[in-house]
């Protein structure tokens, strides 16, 4: 089995800072990309950044300079450092990622359980 695990997530004023982090854990063999969205209500999900295994990294332009995706390969873990938070980064973020399992060929796409983000004005 693996699990992501998403935490950090909570109230935060305009301006302000946030880091969410997502662990993944269980029989892991290695991971591709690691990727977060998020989901404001009445609004389809968005990708809105993604970390290679080699460390490259891709933003959406609403975030672009605002937010940092890391990762920590070692604790199979992935960050999302945002700044410059505003009321429209409201939403549940999500993490994914794409990975192999131990004792199987293929890759696997699993999702965390998200985490709300609240930014009031």
């Amino acid at each position: 089995q693996v699990q992501l695990v998403e935490s950090g997530g909570g109230l935060v004023q305009a301006g302000g800072s946030l880091r969410i982090s997502c662990a993944a854990s269980g029989s892991i063999a290695s991971i591709n990309s690691m990727t977060w969205y998020r989901q404001a209500p009445g609004k389809q999900r968005e990708l809105i950044a993604t970390i290679t295994s080699g460390g490259s990294t891709n933003y959406a332009d609403s975030v672009k300079g605002r937010f940092t995706i890391s990762r920590d390969n070692a604790k199979n873990t992935v960050y999302l450092q945002m700044n410059s938070l505003r009321p429209e980064d409201t939403a549940v973020y999500y993490c994914n990622a794409i990975l192999s399992r131990v004792g199987r060929p293929n890759e696997y796409s699993y999702w965390g359980q998200g985490t709300q983000v609240t930014v009031s004005s």
